[in-house]
């Protein structure tokens, strides 16, 4: 992969520019639900399939931000909005109704990248160009935007050492992520570029569908074989699978709570950092990674080259020199909320400050 990380954010600018001043109409209803209908005539139509309702990004940040920056663009452009649930055949289903539909473009964020990559096939036999969005999809893709997922695993090994601290041997549990999702690859690969050879590694699980109960469960696991004392710390790759963590060694009376990363900026997650029940998590800042997707698929609805938009390269099976946009992640503890998610405006001090976590706020400077 070739990254030029400190172009990304000019990128978006720019892209976003040059595709709204081609852009045309100001009217068009989207269109929501598991399927999706097509609109028919002659409106143009972008198909955005989200993974799975477990994560809370894909609903509340993710899918609303794709779809107001697709109508930004393009005023007539419907949006045809689906979720698979978690389920890899629905997905199919879905991708499937929208090529026989014959949307122009489809934004894609895989449940199971190889599982996807016929039907990516067929969308590229039907000429609708496929924009990877957050996960690298197997199959003949157009264009990708994500992060550098590597980078995301670094920051959580860095920020886990340094809640850890010196002394002695430290024994970590590593709850990755699903092993079917090529960013819980990336991410597992750089977590263990600044783990291994500094802690112990005395359970790793892969936790299918990133599923918090799973985490729950595997963590359970881990105490019983472990002991409750000698966690020093979790690498957790997610907020859903920090949560499950967390559940399982408050159930199982470990107190106190070892160091525990995740990665999502989920509201629930800032809060348990506050509460000191986190330590920290990853921001993938949601407007410029759906701004740079927006922009791709709005292009490729108009039959431009995305190889022009792209400040980057990736491959990917069935795909080679895929134009991308890779943006660059942040790491957030309590000390710097403030000055990333309430500074872009993903969250309010009121939404995040709760009575029960007043004090924590103040002594965060969130006030």
């Amino acid at each position: 992969m070739k990254t030029r990380t400190r172009d990304a954010a000019m990128a978006v600018t720019v892209l976003s520019t040059a595709v709204a001043l081609a852009a045309c109409g100001s009217s068009g209803d989207s269109s929501s639900g598991d399927g999706g209908e097509s609109t028919g005539g002659d409106t143009p139509s972008i198909g955005l399939l989200l993974p799975d309702s477990t994560t809370a990004r894909w609903e509340t940040q993710d899918g609303p931000l794709l779809e107001t920056k697709i109508k930004e663009l393009c005023g007539e452009c419907a949006v045809e909005h689906a979720n698979a649930k978690g389920d890899v055949a629905l997905q199919q289903e879905q991708m499937d109704s929208m090529i026989t539909t014959g949307v122009d473009a489809i934004v894609l964020v895989a449940v199971d990248a190889r599982s996807l990559a016929a039907v990516v096939r067929s969308a590229n036999e039907a000429d609708i160009p496929v924009i990877a969005y957050d996960r690298l999809a197997e199959g003949p893709i157009s264009g990708y935007v994500s992060f550098d997922g590597e980078e995301v695993g670094r920051l959580q090994g860095r920020a886990l050492l340094k809640a850890m601290g010196d002394g002695g041997e430290r024994q970590i549990v590593m709850m990755n992520g699903d092993p079917s999702d090529p960013n819980a690859v990336s991410f597992k690969k750089g977590a263990l570029f600044v783990l291994e050879g500094r802690v112990k590694i005395g359970k790793a699980y892969d936790t299918l569908q990133w599923r918090p109960e799973n985490a729950h469960m595997n963590m359970s696991g881990a105490i019983s074989a472990l002991g409750v004392g000698n966690i020093d710390g979790v690498y957790a790759a997610n907020d859903g699978l920090a949560a499950g963590s967390i559940a399982a060694l408050k159930s199982n009376k470990v107190d106190p709570l070892p160091p525990v990363t995740g990665q999502d900026a989920e509201l629930a997650a800032l809060q348990r950092i506050l509460r000191g029940d986190q330590y920290m998590t990853v921001y993938k800042p949601f407007t410029p990674e759906a701004s740079a997707a927006a922009t791709m698929a709005v292009a490729a609805v108009r039959g431009e080259s995305l190889d022009r938009l792209a400040t980057d390269e990736v491959s990917t099976r069935g795909a080679d020199a895929v134009p991308a946009v890779m943006l660059t992640p942040v790491s957030v503890t309590a000390d710097n909320i403030k000055d990333t998610l309430v500074k872009d405006g993903v969250y309010t001090i009121e939404q995040i400050c709760t009575d029960e976590l007043r004090a924590a706020c103040d002594d965060a400077g969130l006030t």
